[in-house]
């Protein structure tokens, strides 16, 4: 093993492996970067520090490290942010700092605006952040907003477009025009139409007829209500719920509402969508939910139930004195033509904990219940407005989650 392997393996191991590595091989030593590096790894993963309190850790006033790094006084979490940053990559970054915040205590420093300017916006921050709304200081609250809002603005960027393709092509699909215009030309309607007319020496197909969506959009095609479960388990999902809910309100097309629901009220937040930060901080994260209350509060936005999707998303621990009110309660509406589902989470991390008993009950009316990466929501919302299998739309939003 060359010497900068042994190097690569004293940062990843610590310094408790120095003296077994120098036995390995000529040449394990750390340069001066590296001795940094390694002090601002001993802050978070140094072992024997782990009684070190968030106070001590943000004032300098004790020690960490080992090894080589022994003796080096803590710097300020500020400072220490600014290392990490030199020193690894974004996505390394955020990891770090989700770290800081599970093994020293760091939510409450967070509230600090010089820590708020300093950190890697990241989901994981995001949702902390929102967890706590309630506990930032005065001076600190423009930078939370301001964090948060950068994580918003970014996950919008990357969903906007896809959400407005999946609903136009999905109200547009039968709207056809003689107004000839490349973007509104329908690829699939013109090929199946001239499939007969392929010309094999050519390998090509000469197009007889070709057809052109409708550039109009009528309004409040359909109705789209998202009920956000607020219990704290739901806070990373709560944003991309958020997000949907703005950009879906953008459109004209469609007619969209956004409640937010615990086990004691429901707040609708619909004015808020036109600004997904306000939406969000207007949610207060709790423990507990009653889903049969939610659903009641959103009858009176289903006027036509063919055209309305109602979008519960929660993880169905009903906390309400009979969760089967809920289902009877979408017994009737699914009946009435309701098309709805259940999101058990937004996420890329895995099978989310939920009440399988009541999924399994929705899943059997025809609610299917299903954990949905950020990615798919636009085929997911293309798929209801198709009118195709949510069934089998839920079967593969769950294989590719395994």
């Amino acid at each position: 093993m060359d010497a900068e392997q042994l190097a690569r393996w004293r940062l990843i191991l610590g310094a408790a492996t120095q003296d077994s590595l120098g036995s390995m091989g000529p040449g394990c030593s750390l340069s001066s970067e590296q001795l940094e590096m390694d002090a601002a790894l001993a802050e978070i993963y140094g072992g024997g520090d782990d009684e070190l309190s968030q106070e001590e850790w943000a004032s300098g006033d004790k020690k960490v490290g080992h090894g080589p790094a022994k003796g080096r006084v803590t710097p300020k979490v500020a400072k220490w942010l600014d290392q990490i940053r030199n020193f690894f990559p974004t996505d390394v970054v955020t990891l770090i700092q989700h770290d800081a915040i599970e093994r020293r205590g760091m939510k409450e420093l967070l509230f600090e605006p010089e820590i708020l300017s300093k950190v890697e916006p990241s989901l994981d921050l995001a949702s902390t952040v929102l967890e706590l709304k309630n506990l930032v200081p005065e001076k600190a609250k423009d930078a939370a907003r301001d964090l948060v809002r950068t994580v918003v603005e970014d996950i919008r960027r990357r969903l906007e477009q896809s959400f407005v393709q999946a609903v136009r092509g999905a109200l547009n699909r039968n709207r056809h025009s003689p107004f000839r215009s490349l973007p509104n030309l329908d690829w699939t309607r013109t090929i199946r139409q001239n499939i007969k007319n392929y010309n094999p020496t050519l390998k090509t197909i000469i197009p007889e007829q070709i057809s052109f969506f409708s550039r109009q959009q009528r309004q409040n095609d359909w109705n789209i209500i998202i009920a956000m479960d607020q219990s704290g388990s739901m806070h990373s999902s709560l944003i991309f719920g958020g997000i949907m809910g703005a950009i879906l309100a953008s459109m004209p097309a469609v007619e969209t509402h956004v409640v937010a629901f615990n086990h004691e009220e429901v707040v609708d937040l619909t004015e808020h969508c036109h600004d997904p930060v306000d939406l969000l901080f207007g949610v207060q994260l709790s423990g507990a939910e009653d889903y049969w209350m939610a659903t009641s509060y959103c009858e009176r936005f289903m006027h036509t139930p063919d055209k309305t999707l109602y979008i519960v998303l929660g993880d169905l621990y009903d906390t309400s004195p009979n969760e089967n009110r809920f289902v009877r309660k979408m017994e009737g509406l699914l009946e009435g033509g309701l098309k709805a589902i259940v999101l058990l989470a937004i996420s890329d991390q895995g099978k989310p904990s939920y009440n399988e008993n009541l999924a399994n009950k929705l899943a059997k009316l025809g609610m299917p219940c299903f954990a949905c990466t950020p990615n798919r929501l636009p085929d997911m919302l293309e798929a209801v407005l198709r009118g195709n299998d949510l069934k089998k739309f839920a079967e593969t939003a769950t294989e590719s989650r395994s």
